[in-house]
């Protein structure tokens, strides 16, 4: 049974920074392209950031600079690295994996920026 498990959401002033943290279970991690996606409040989810088997990565235009997707294939783990958060980043924050045809969602992880 796969499972994708995202942590490390929370509060966040603007301007901080948060990781979150993405564990994957029952698949052979190291096959799938993982991907951060968000949906935020009254809006359709979006693609944040990808990164390959290979880690190549791509981002969304508005996190360029400020996002890193990195993965850990021994541990299983994919990060997002969210550095000069603003309030417009608030969003439920959701791990995806994809092979070929295949497709995991996790739970998500909520967000917020705010003073």
């Amino acid at each position: 049974q796969v499972q994708l498990v995202e942590s490390g959401g929370g509060l966040v002033q603007p301007g901080g920074s948060l990781r979150l943290s993405c564990a994957a279970s029952g698949m052979t991690f190291s096959l799938y392209a993982m991907a951060w996606y968000r949906q935020g409040p009254g809006k359709q989810r979006e693609l944040v950031a990808r990164i390959t088997t290979g880690g190549s990565t791509n981002y969304e235009d508005s996190v360029k600079g400020r996002f890193t997707i990195s993965r850990d294939n021994a541990k299983n783990m994919v990060y997002l690295q969210m550095n000069s958060l603003k309030p417009e980043d608030t969003a439920v924050y959701y791990c995806n994996a994809v092979l070929v045809r295949t497709n995991y969602w996790g739970q998500g992880t909520q967000v917020t920026v705010s003073s």
